[in-house]
């Protein structure tokens, strides 16, 4: 596919104008070079990066910016680099008389830079060193506020720039994260059609159709990937960056984020605010689909109930506090906004059985999930071994009330107290 003429967007049958204002994407050798094209007046540009990000990819953008003032901003490459207030404040800092930002790195890079861009009014550029997720093209940025994860809306990038030669060379876990990434989208396409039939939500099957088509063509390129094969990860790299644009067309990320993305969010949150290790987030995504599978199967294993289960505010408040802490509170208030905890649906999960079923059933078995992603030497052991059956059931549980999303986690609440 193009990916330069898919920019140009869409008169949708869905009846909306699908657009993606980002100018130019290059997935070719020496495509840092197009920094030049990218930003032709800009003399005083901020390069933000981390050590191993910088030292990936960090010369060839260098070249590219001669004969301009790149002052860099280089975060320290042995600690997890989190994208919160002081990680803002530092760039905003080393920002000063800058007129344009370049980000060199993937996903915390690329979140720094989005959001200080447009906080700032800058236009800012990514040159990818690593697949390890699918927000390159997209609007929001995933961000640690308040300790809370949070998706802020901001601006796109001027470019998105990537030589397939280093984005092989990354780090075999951020290749394998991009496919599990990919693979995630079996569940988060699922969750936006369930939510259009429970709750009329806006559903665009061109754009269903288009990540679909990713999803499939990723599926093929597991052993190349495995063995860093450039055209395969450059292939990948088409891929994300269409589920990104996909989510630009769409206004939000629901086409590419779902229940599975949630269960990431859990263990990445508990995880800072437990001092626990935790999973990259794309290999998070793709075991989190082999859970969010199993939870479809249980529902469609036994008819619905007709009684809606509600846990006593009591009950709930605490399981939040145990959970989430100091971050509890936010939770429950973003909740109580979108009305999650009031709302009664058994009436329209009653009315509604034969459609729900047929959409649930649409998503592969949770063994079919696991053969899909140990192609890309995913073991569920591994998974189960880092974090444990009872903070999994806790995230089956509790993942739900970090977003405002509707997902099969609220039909599983609703019908049967959240438990796998």
């Amino acid at each position: 596919m193009d990916i330069n003429e898919l920019l140009k967007g869409k008169d949708c049958e869905c009846g909306r104008r699908h657009d993606c204002p980002i100018d130019l994407v290059c997935i070719e050798s020496g495509a840092e070079e197009r920094l030049k094209d990218v930003f032709p007046d800009d003399k005083n540009i901020l390069i933000v990066a981390d050590e191993n990000t910088f030292a990936a990819d960090g010369e060839a953008v260098i070249r590219a910016l001669s004969g301009r003032n790149a002052k860099r901003i280089i975060f320290p490459g042995s600690e997890i680099l989190v994208p919160d207030e002081k990680a803002i404040a530092a760039v905003e800092e080393a920002l000063g008389d800058a007129t344009a930002i370049v980000g060199i790195g993937s996903g915390v890079i690329q979140d720094l830079c989005k959001y200080v861009s447009h906080d700032r009014r800058i236009p800012y550029a990514i040159v990818a060193t690593a697949t390890s997720m699918d927000g390159y093209a997209s609007d929001g940025a995933a961000m640690i506020l308040g300790g809370m994860k949070v998706t802020v809306k901001a601006g796109l990038p001027r470019a998105i720039l990537a030589d397939p030669a280093v984005l092989a060379a990354a780090p075999i876990d951020m290749i394998r994260a991009g496919y599990g990434d990919i693979i995630g989208k079996f569940s988060a396409l699922n969750d936006w059609k369930l939510s259009s039939c429970v709750n009329g939500e806006y559903f665009c099957q061109w754009i269903y159709d288009l990540i679909m088509d990713q999803l499939e063509r990723t599926m093929s390129l597991a052993d190349a990937l495995m063995k860093r094969d450039p055209e395969a990860v450059g292939a990948l790299m088409e891929a994300i960056v269409i589920v990104g644009i996909a989510m630009s067309f769409a206004g939000s990320s629901r086409p590419a984020s779902g229940s599975e993305h949630h269960l990431s969010h859990f263990f990445e949150i508990t995880g800072i605010l437990e001092g626990r290790p935790y999973f990259p987030h794309g290999i998070d995504v793709g075991y989190s689909t082999v859970i969010t599978a199993a939870i479809r199967e249980k529902l469609l294993a036994a008819p619905f109930p007709e009684r809606r289960f509600r846990l006593p505010d009591s009950e709930l408040d605490a399981g939040l506090l145990r959970v989430y802490g100091s971050s509890a509170r936010g939770c429950r208030e973003l909740q109580d906004k979108v009305g999650n905890y009031a709302a009664d649906r058994t009436q329209t999960y009653l009315s509604r059985e034969d459609d729900i079923r047929a959409i649930l059933s649409e998503v592969p078995s949770a063994e079919r999930i696991k053969e899909i992603l140990a192609a890309a030497d995913y073991d569920i052991k591994e998974f189960y071994d880092m974090y444990g059956e009872d903070r999994i059931r806790d995230a089956v549980k509790w993942a739900k009330d970090l977003k405002d999303r509707y997902t099969v986690l609220w039909v599983n609440y609703d019908l049967y107290d959240g438990e796998l």
